[in-house]
């Protein structure tokens, strides 16, 4: 038995003296875990904060595991008359998925790679054929069989050799997200001896098909090495290339889609730089040549296409432009303008073929491809009819195809994957995403709405819900959103999400500031000294859809995750009246305390996003939305809170404390609960449907708000 197993049977035997009161005989009786106090004095820029709850951080403390396991309890007994229901909607979740599926192949240097589950299967299955008649399967890695006797497992990247022979994986079972890397050939089924602990997951073969450059962690679980491991060679030997000593960058390798060159990045919030060797040089003192140096708040990513670099960079350009380079001369100086920045266009990404490149592009929140076809000397756009959707490119893997693969969805519609001929311009569709049952999109109603924020700005909010909802403000609502790093929250279907909108639910997503869908600043509008726009955006799309019917602040719920559940844990401060209840899933909530803690991962690498709180400028704005720091004596909205013991990117500690402290305070006895996931991390249990299970604990706890018992 191991360390943590022990602390948790010590755990169960204290859990009687950490919770004050806790009557396991009767659920009516039952009170909520009390968190002990034991005050933490914090002094930062002459000012003096008290954490009675800093104690929660020792992660093997068995008091610590004994309230966490107090906590839990709680909520189970406290849910306990939606136990039925939970398994009535897992069962719906799980019963539209189509369990014996396989996604479309694609194409790389002679093979169709691919991955099928099969039925009961949590885990995925990749394989590959031969390009060729009456192909055998090769199956590369049985998620299922290598599972086996891991609470948690999850294969991260892997890569196949230049050969096609060998298979370099990496795979995680403690979801720390730290990988050991692998190496098996494919062919004779041989797993070799050779292992690569503490890694990042990400690799790259070099051409040669016996060298291996990979990523490690350090301490924090920022990416920070790269090595150069030689397949058969003890990993005692591996040579470090290249050694990232800025806390505020993190590393990572690949390899470009000519296959020509290796390349490093290092990559911050606002700032990138990389290098590149040719990918045949088997010198073993080969160097990486500095593409371009990192400057402050310059951004680049390098795409190789036959004697040329596309560069796509915000160089003199907001919303970002296109440029090239030659191959020997690739400073800055030497780019040449492609496609210029314009205001009302973010330039998002690059897919490059050998004889045409992709650019996607997002106008008015939404995506669309431009094909620029150097063969026929076209340029020409791809536009969707729908006025609310997502579009992505995917499984383009082939340098010397011409057809474009991409994939298409809406709140209404499954993804639906296509290829697009760029001789023809005709679309082929290749699979549509089955949803079991008697799933018909035109039951559904999707629509594209704006809210006017306080200072003016229009907000996009995207919103599905079933035909015969009613805007009279009868109905629920839950609310979604996220807004930070300049990530876009995508109108992607999802069927669990049928199983609240058939009970009469309008799901909705705030399309609020911090994020880019609205180009590059709609993102600088929610980060650093602006970052409450991200807060009141939020607030006011919700009062908006009160205003408008759609539902009423005693029907109308959020939903929030990581730095999502910052956002509705600063939400609930400023208007704990607007919501029915609440769901923080894994919630960044500990702003300061954890913004000055560089021992905790990630926190150096997010200065550009949230501010240095070593600066008193930033401390103080931090430190007035914090939602831990500001949780007030007055009436909160019910809340389920839910994280992982072995987060990695927020500890479970922050909403730990956040809901003893919330305990504390509050004014009124609305439902209270964190939900602690005992073996899994950030993104919850692995597999395909374990998940679900917190999806079903999640809709039953709004439905028991609501009444709605079945």
């Amino acid at each position: 038995m191991n360390k943590l197993s022990n602390l948790m049977w010590i755990a169960i035997l204290l859990t009687a003296i950490v919770v004050n009161g806790c009557d396991q005989k009767s659920k009516t009786s039952m009170k909520e875990p009390v968190a002990k106090k034991i005050e933490k004095v914090f002094e930062e820029h002459g000012q003096q904060r008290i954490d009675n709850y800093y104690w929660l951080n020792q992660r093997e403390d068995p008091e610590v595991i004994a309230y966490l396991n107090a906590e839990n309890d709680y909520t189970k007994e406290v849910l306990k008359d939606t136990e039925e229901l939970q398994e009535k909607i897992f069962n719906e979740i799980v019963g539209r998925i189509k369990q014996t599926d396989m996604s479309v192949p694609y194409v790389v240097n002679g093979y169709e790679y691919y991955v099928r589950y099969e039925e009961g299967g949590e885990y995925p299955i990749y394989c590959r054929k031969t390009i060729s008649e009456n192909p055998e399967e090769e199956i590369m890695l049985n998620g299922n069989s290598m599972a086996e006797g891991h609470s948690f497992f999850q294969i991260g990247g892997w890569k196949v050799s230049y050969n096609n022979e060998l298979l370099a994986y990496s795979v995680d079972t403690v979801s720390r997200r730290k990988y050991t890397i692998h190496f098996k050939n494919i062919q004779t089924g041989e797993i070799f001896e050779d292992a690569i602990a503490n890694t990042s997951g990400n690799m790259a073969w070099a051409n040669d098909n016996k060298t291996l450059y990979y990523a490690t962690k350090d301490e924090t679980l920022r990416s920070y090495k790269i090595f150069k491991h030689e397949l058969g060679a003890p990993v005692t030997d591996d040579k470090l290339v290249y050694h990232e000593s800025d806390p505020t960058f993190s590393t990572f390798v690949y390899k470009t889609e000519s296959d020509k060159y290796l390349v490093i990045g290092s990559r911050s919030t606002l700032s990138s730089e990389y290098r590149i060797l040719d990918a045949n040089n088997t010198d073993t003192d080969a160097q990486f040549k500095v593409f371009q140096e990192r400057q402050k708040d310059l951004e680049y990513g390098i795409y190789h296409q036959e004697g040329r670099f596309l560069v796509h960079t915000n160089f003199k350009a907001k919303n970002f432009r296109l440029m090239e380079t030659g191959e020997e001369q690739t400073s800055i100086e030497n780019w040449k303008e492609i496609i210029p920045n314009r205001d009302d266009v973010l330039l998002e990404g690059i897919d490059v073929f050998k004889t045409f490149y992709v650019v996607t592009e997002r106008k008015n929140g939404l995506p669309q491809f431009r094909i620029i076809d150097q063969q026929n000397n076209n340029d020409f756009y791809l536009n969707f009819e729908e006025d609310d959707y997502f579009a992505y490119t995917s499984g383009n893997e082939d340098y010397t195809s011409r057809k474009l693969r991409y994939n298409y969805t809406s709140l209404k519609t499954p993804t639906t994957v296509y290829d697009y001929d760029i001789e023809t311009r005709e679309h082929e569709l290749l699979k549509q995403y089955e949803v079991l049952g008697d799933y018909n999109p035109d039951d559904y109603i999707t629509e594209r709405l704006y809210a006017t924020a306080r200072d003016g700005v229009k907000v996009p909010i995207s919103i599905i819900y079933k035909k015969g909802f009613k805007k009279d403000g009868s109905q629920p609502l839950l609310l979604y959103g996220y807004g930070s790093y300049g990530y876009s929250m995508e109108s992607s279907f999802r069927s669990s999400r049928l199983s609240l909108i058939d009970r009469g639910f309008a799901f909705a997503i705030a399309h609020i500031r911090g994020g880019e869908e609205m180009g590059r600043y709609w993102y600088e509008d929610g980060k650093l000294l602006k970052k409450k726009n991200t807060f009141y955006d939020f607030i006011d799309c919700g009062e908006y859809l009160v205003e408008e019917g759609y539902t009423s602040s005693e029907k109308m719920f959020a939903l929030g995750g990581s730095a999502g559940g910052l956002l509705v844990g600063a939400v609930i401060n400023y208007r704990p009246d607007l919501f029915k209840g609440v769901i923080a899933a894994v919630p960044f909530v500990d702003v300061v305390t954890t913004m000055l803690d560089e021992s905790i991962p990630l926190t150096t690498g997010e200065y550009d996003e949230w501010g240095n709180p070593n600066e008193p400028e930033y401390y103080n704005y931090m430190l007035s939305y914090s939602p831990y720091d500001n949780v007030k004596a007055m009436d909160y909205p019910a809340l389920l809170v839910t994280t992982g013991l072995h987060d990695s990117q927020v500890q479970y500690w922050e909403p730990a404390k956040w809901v003893a402290k919330l305990r504390d305070m509050r004014t009124n006895d609305n439902l209270l609960l964190l939900w602690t996931n005992m073996e899994f991390g950030h993104g919850g249990a692995s597999g395909r449907f374990e998940a679900y299970k917190e999806t079903a604990m999640e809709d039953a706890f709004m439905l028991k708000l609501l009444g709605i018992t079945e």
